[in-house]
């Protein structure tokens, strides 16, 4: 992360334990950028492990599916230390932009394409949840150059869509994966396509 403007609003870095951890982090002098590396490995595997459930069955799979929960969740958590290390800790580096914004794009379509290798899942609306998620970062980042500022609002931003694969995979874990990922990816699909129209207006507005 630069500076606080540009990052996304989170009320959950005013959780005390994230703070506590964060400052932990910080004090041992933990790069920020070494946290972000941290979640775009657990964005990987989290992919990964999701299209590993379309090759087991039972129990092995329903492991895989709140291993794929935990990991989605673990990289949510490094994406927020990452800026909380990075600006409250004091702990900022020149390449701090990069790895706060390349990982992101990458664990994103790593989980969505995952997800649609995954089992239950189709393969297209994976691809397709993916390249929408990365347009909607790339308006975003365009609005940003051009002096309209952060274009995080939107009804389908990155959290959100975490969320809601999260739900997937519980779901899915206890033997809905035939109707909660295709549903959670044709969600992601349409929210996307409507953030991305969200930020453009709102740019449009600002400019």
């Amino acid at each position: 992360m630069t500076d606080p403007q540009s990052r996304r609003p989170l009320k959950s870095r005013g959780i005390p334990i994230f703070q506590r951890l964060a400052a932990g982090l910080a004090s041992r002098g933990v790069p920020a950028d070494a946290i972000s590396a941290a979640g775009l490995i657990f964005g990987l595997a989290g992919g990964g492990v999701l299209a590993a459930t379309a090759q087991v069955g039972g129990l092995e799979q329903s492991g895989l599916w709140l291993a794929a929960a935990a990991m989605v969740q673990l990289r949510l958590l490094c994406n927020m230390l990452d800026g909380m290390v990075a600006v409250e800790g004091g702990r900022k580096s020149k390449l701090g932009p990069l790895w706060n914004e390349i990982p992101d794009r990458v664990s994103d379509s790593a989980t969505l394409i995952g997800a649609g290798y995954a089992a239950g899942g189709v393969p297209e609306l994976g691809w397709l949840a993916a390249l929408l998620a990365m347009l909607t970062a790339y308006i975003r980042a365009i609005g940003a150059l051009n002096g309209a500022g952060e274009a995080f609002l939107g009804c389908f931003s990155k959290p959100r869509r975490m969320f809601f694969v999260t739900v997937a995979c519980l779901v899915s874990a206890v033997g809905f994966s035939r109707f909660a990922i295709p549903a959670v990816l044709w969600l992601i699909v349409v929210g996307s396509a409507i953030t991305c129209i969200q930020r453009l207006a709102w740019i449009e507005r600002k400019l």
